[in-house]
């Protein structure tokens, strides 16, 4: 059996093939090694007086964000007029 380079792989293309192959415990770690080597954002710190808002404020460009990279895909996956 050849050995798989998750290295290789994008994010998405990672978090596909652990779901894909649960058992594959190595990916799920290589998953996790590459998840947890990012900077943490930091919205708000709890004592402060506007924590409510910001990270109301978060959600909302999280969101946003993802919504955002939907329309995308499914406009890109639309017909063309040529087709």
């Amino acid at each position: 059996m050849s050995r798989i380079n998750y290295d290789s792989m994008s994010d998405v293309e990672l978090k596909q093939y652990f779901l894909k192959h649960r058992e594959d415990q190595a990916a799920f770690q290589a998953y996790l090694d590459r998840i947890n080597q990012r900077p943490r954002r930091i919205v708000a710190s709890p004592d402060a007086p506007d924590f409510d808002e910001k990270v109301q404020a978060a959600i909302r460009q999280k969101l946003e964000a993802v919504r955002s990279s939907s329309q995308q895909a499914n406009t890109a996956l639309e017909p063309t007029d040529q087709d």
